[in-house]
């Protein structure tokens, strides 16, 4: 049995698709453009993350502008930006990965996308049905990666004909950017054993999560290759249990019925099984949503993709994130609502007290020392009380 992880790296997330307090409905709803999205990867990046993800699909700002972008603005942060099998042919997306890599010093990591929904895949004039999908993703990585691994590539297959394909100026890692992907399909799984790092799984039960780790594994080991494993979950974190469920349920208050019937009716039509897996979690409805302990599905009654938060005080949210590690999660992709305020709750409450492999930055304070807090009527500085036992 292989042993769980001694370190993770944890991720955070930029909401190119908007950002608000509330699910569902425009109150609350902020205006995520470049100023916003510089403030939450500045703070993602002062707080200590290892990354941020940022999503792809019509519904947001393009990816890898979004990260050209910000990349001179932060210092460690690490983009995690998703690469299209079908919509970029193989060398120009190995071109493109190399040049942000390198102006970015090695703060690229690359999120393979085969896309869920059939209508917005038209929409960017893919018509292949599911599996070919994958064909596709995998005939474009075998050419990718050789690319950016420095080889001269001439490949005639199904769906890619390269001649003299080269990428003159290699990538800052080698021999390529670290590549995530998900997948839960079982041809899914097979080309993630067969090609990537990194598989990524949207957050079900511990349960599901080992089950689904021990079939990509298998399947790993099959081909002579090992596969490192991560989850994307939300959180919302509060210094008491009963403040962070409260905030779960402000966060859908607005929601009604006939809003949650028409996401799900949109979600019905995708073809992808990992969507399916986070439907079938609360069944549209809303008044089962903790489907673990301090796991709830409330994201998903409107939000594709990942539908589940940890929920829960900073030691409950730990915890449960101790249980995905000790089963083999070594990266956790995380946000929250909204995603400004809630890298610093995170950030603050959680992560500096987790097993990282990227330890939180410390500075040297130099102004207003400790103790810390606001100086008391511009006068002297707050003490600690501490409870009487």
């Amino acid at each position: 049995m292989t042993s769980a992880p001694e370190k993770i790296n944890v991720l955070w997330f930029l909401p190119t698709h908007g950002d608000s307090r509330y699910l569902g409905t425009t109150i609350g709803g902020r205006n995520v453009d470049l100023a916003y999205l510089k403030q939450v990867a500045q703070a993602a990046d002062s707080l200590g993350y290892y990354g941020v993800l940022i999503p792809t699909g019509k519904s947001c700002e393009d990816s890898w502008v979004v990260a050209s972008a910000l990349a001179p603005l932060t210092e460690k942060l690490k983009y995690l930006i998703a690469v299209r099998p079908g919509l970029l042919s193989p060398t120009l997306a190995a071109r493109m990965t190399a040049t942000l890599d390198r102006i970015s010093e090695g703060r690229v990591l690359i999120n393979v996308v085969t896309g869920g929904d059939p209508i917005e895949n038209k929409g960017d004039g893919i018509h292949y049905a599911h599996g070919e999908r994958y064909e596709v993703t995998e005939e474009f990585l075998h050419i990718y990666k050789a690319l950016l691994q420095g080889e001269t590539v001439n490949h005639k297959g199904k769906h890619f004909d390269i001649q003299d394909g080269r990428v003159l100026f290699p990538s800052y890692q080698t021999p390529h950017p670290p590549l995530y992907f998900g997948g839960s399909s079982g041809i899914g799984q097979e080309v993630a054993a067969r090609t990537i790092d990194k598989y990524l799984t949207w957050g079900e039960p511990p349960e599901d999560v080992a089950k689904k780790i021990a079939e990509v594994r298998a399947l790993a080991d099959r081909e002579g290759r090992e596969v490192t494993f991560g989850i994307r979950l939300h959180v919302i974190v509060r210094e008491t249990a009963e403040a962070a469920w409260r905030a779960a349920d402000e966060l859908i208050q607005y929601l009604d019925d006939d809003t949650i019937a028409a996401a799900q009716k949109v979600f019905e039509r995708m073809d992808s099984v990992g969507q399916s897996r986070m439907s079938r979690l609360h069944g549209g409805r809303r008044d089962k949503l903790e489907v673990s302990p301090n796991l709830w599905a409330g994201v998903g009654l409107v939000r594709g993709g990942a539908g589940t938060a940890l929920v829960g005080d900073p030691d409950q949210v730990k915890a449960r994130m101790e249980e995905y590690r000790e089963i083999g999660i070594d990266t956790f992709i995380m946000s929250g609502y909204p995603h400004l305020e809630e890298a610093y709750r995170f950030g603050e409450l959680v992560l500096p007290n987790l097993p990282l492999a990227h330890p939180v930055r410390t500075r040297e304070k130099s102004i207003n020392t400790g103790p810390f807090g606001e100086t008391i009527a511009g006068d002297h500085r707050p003490t600690l009380k501490v409870s009487q036992s």
